[in-house]
């Protein structure tokens, strides 16, 4: 009943996006920031819109999100935020203590045009940054980019304001995870120890966005990368940015700031992007790949193996994170399935290109769609137009899902109605048997559902 007006007969649009398939820059940023070491987020903008960013998050990980606000109000809104942020500066130092404060804008402050490079100057002069102390930046406004690119602004701020080279190199290397959950960060850090790559991960989400219950609040987790390793990020020996759309620009700043060279890989989701990620952590520890990374890929290798037969030609429509997107299509096409709807609200360059990569030869009919009006009614008309066997997206897709009566995977951001998602990785070997297997039993239990009574078998 939901969606069933919509219509099977796309028609192209220019200014209006229905119910668009990302969410707003802000939340990214201040994803990125929790994942510094105490860290305190800051919201420069209206209550408000700090309580949506911090609720969005919460509904997706299931911990508190802290963050502070400028706490706008009209008179704000019309002669600038300045007067508030140094206050709110002052305060947070004084009352939580904070060893940095990351400040991202809003669509309010970014329209007053307030200057946060000139305010963060005047908070130093004036005293109202403890020694020792740190204030960063993002510009992240709303009403361009999404969460991803919000994310990628504030990486790229992190880098800006912290990374230093002393001169002195370091026998590391930078890890820029991308927009991932924090199990996904926890499983590339235990990848590369076992590579033998002494790795510098920021931000790092894990232990913050999936702290263990002790019974007692923490406002500060013990997670996150130490401001004092992501300072020596400029001593590093090479950079890896893992997905190009929110991790690029951290690395090539780092690069244009420090001189330490970056390579820049597709998230390591999946099969051939997991090899590939493997290959660069191979090249730079000089070591053999560990027995027990090859015995995981032989699993991985042989489940794909054993349960082809289900996965073979299955035709997929897929919506979210351009990053995400273009690994979990180039799985899907090892999978012997079909990526033929295939979506992002975020912007960006080479999003098609690269998907098109991923798909290969395999999916010439695939229709890739990018930017503010490929939103989720487009990819609703496409699945009317013609049917697919599966969807895979975040939460909101489950209104296509049940009018259309499809099967549907739950995959990306924010999955606000199940949990387990940020505590069970989906990247590597180990995280591409789980999601082949979620995969898996979302077809299989599609074939029990709609098998006649003389064919419902125990073994299929």
């Amino acid at each position: 009943m939901l969606l069933r007006h919509t219509t099977a007969d796309v028609m192209e649009r220019s200014a209006l996006t229905i119910n668009p398939a990302k969410t707003c820059q802000p939340i990214g940023a201040l994803y990125a920031a929790l994942g510094v070491h105490n860290c305190l987020p800051h919201s420069h903008g209206s209550q408000g819109c700090c309580a949506y960013h911090r609720s969005t998050l919460t509904r997706h990980y299931k911990e508190p999100v802290m963050a502070g606000s400028s706490s706008f109000t009209e008179g704000s809104a019309v002669f600038g935020g300045q007067a508030n942020l140094l206050q709110a500066i002052t305060n947070m130092f004084a009352m939580y203590n904070p060893d940095i404060i990351a400040v991202h804008t809003t669509c309010l402050s970014e329209t007053i045009g307030d200057d946060l490079v000139q305010i963060i100057s005047k908070a130093r002069e004036e005293g109202k940054v403890p020694p020792g102390k740190h204030v960063i930046h993002a510009n992240t406004p709303s009403y361009i980019g999404s969460h991803v690119t919000g994310f990628s602004n504030m990486v790229k701020g992190i880098v800006t304001y912290l990374a230093e080279n002393s001169g002195r190199k370091r026998n590391q290397v930078n890890i820029i995870p991308g927009w991932v959950e924090p199990s996904d960060m926890r499983e590339v850090r235990r990848l590369s120890r076992a590579m033998g790559v002494n790795c510098n991960i920021f931000p790092d989400t894990s232990d913050v966005m999936d702290a263990p219950q002790t019974g007692r609040h923490e406002f500060y987790p013990r997670g996150g990368a130490p401001i004092e390793e992501i300072r020596h990020s400029g001593d590093s020996r090479s950079t890896l940015a893992l997905g190009p759309t929110a991790s690029e620009a951290a690395a090539l700043k780092l690069e244009e700031k420090c001189e330490v060279r970056s390579e820049v890989l597709e998230l390591p989701i999946g099969l051939v992007a997991t090899d590939r990620f493997i290959n660069a952590l191979r090249h730079r520890s000089g070591i053999r790949v560990p027995g027990f990374i090859t015995d995981e890929r032989g699993r991985l290798v042989d489940m794909i193996a054993d349960m082809h037969q289900y996965f073979y030609r299955k035709r997929v429509a897929l919506f979210g994170d351009p990053d995400q997107l273009v690994s979990l299509t180039e799985f899907l096409v090892t999978l012997d399935m079909r990526p033929v709807y295939i979506v992002t609200g975020t912007p960006g360059k080479r999003f098609e290109t690269r998907i098109r990569e991923a798909l290969g030869d395999s999916v010439p009919e695939a229709q890739i769609r990018q930017g503010p009006q490929a939103d989720m009614f487009l990819l609703h008309q496409m699945i009317k137009k013609e049917g697919v066997d599966l969807l895979i997206g975040n939460t909101y897709g489950k209104y296509i899902a049940r009018d259309e009566d499809i099967p549907f995977v739950r995959f990306g951001f924010p999955i606000l109605d199940r949990v387990g998602h940020s505590y069970f990785p989906t990247v590597a070997y180990m995280g591409a048997m789980r999601l082949a297997e979620k995969i898996l039993s979302a077809v299989m239990d599609r074939q029990d559902r709609n098998a006649p009574e003389e064919s419902f078998e125990l073994t299929m």
